[in-house]
């Protein structure tokens, strides 16, 4: 009975009633909570969810950007789904909260880790394309992207951020950064990759991605836009720094 309620909770949330609630409880499964209870995880969901996903990112970035030819169509597509932003979407619709897990998953953080939540949203995806048909699934992709898809179009995008970061760090004549891969998951057909980039012994950054290169890509968009962040200066500074001069034009 609690889990009904759960799933309710869910539905308001997500603005759909499903027919089959079964497939919505599927799409909240995890593998490890699936091999401990011998009930169907959320892989094969995740990868129908996907396709639906990637179908009608490309379609609406298709008809939004007339003028916009392949390759930028493509980059666009690659920033707005990827697994940080489909993360951050899974986190405002709070699908963590909801995700089966083993018991050794929940406690080391697995309803928060970024990898099964954007797996998680895409699993949802799969449910909904499954009970309710592309037209709600569609909608249900614009309405949680509209954000992003903008937010890419008017502040445009680095297309290598390991460049990008690396050129960074020789500008200011530092060491250049440092990739490692620290932890691979996932079922065999999406292995996801956790990378970590350290810059001065220090970790700024750390990604997710399908492969090796895409989780550096990710780790160093991460680390790159902390380094600018920690260099602008906050208002206590500007403040002081103003006040010194008022004081200086004082005296003089």
């Amino acid at each position: 009975m609690d889990r009904d309620r759960e799933i309710q909770e869910l539905e308001k949330r997500l603005g759909i009633s499903f027919l089959n609630k079964s497939l919505l409880n599927q799409a909240l499964t995890h593998s490890s909570f699936s091999k401990e209870n011998q009930v169907p995880d959320n892989e094969r969901l995740e990868f129908l969810g996907d396709a639906v996903l990637k179908l009608v990112t490309t379609e609406y970035l298709y008809n939004k950007f007339p003028s916009e030819p392949e390759g930028t169509l493509t980059k666009y597509r690659a920033s707005i789904v990827s697994d940080g932003t489909l993360a951050e979407i899974a986190g405002n619709l709070k699908l963590g909260e909801h995700l089966l897990l083993s018991d050794n998953e929940e406690k080391t953080g697995g309803a928060k880790r970024k990898s099964n939540v954007a797996n998680t949203f895409e699993a949802l995806l799969g449910a909904i394309y499954l009970d309710c048909g592309l037209g709600k699934a569609r909608d249900f992709v614009i309405e949680n992207l509209r954000a992003e898809v903008e937010k890419v179009s008017t502040e445009g995008y680095i297309t290598d951020y390991k460049s990008t970061l690396q050129e960074y760090a020789q500008k200011r004549k530092w060491q250049l950064p440092n990739y490692k891969v620290v932890s691979e998951n996932g079922p065999r057909h999406k292995r996801i990759f956790k990378v970590v980039v350290k810059i001065r012994g220090k970790i700024y950054g750390e990604g997710h991605g399908l492969n090796k290169k895409e989780g550096e890509q990710n780790a160093a968009f991460h680390a790159y836009n902390k380094l600018i962040s920690e260099e602008k200066p906050n208002k206590a500074n500007i403040k002081g720094l103003i006040s010194k001069v008022r004081k200086r034009i004082w005296i003089s």
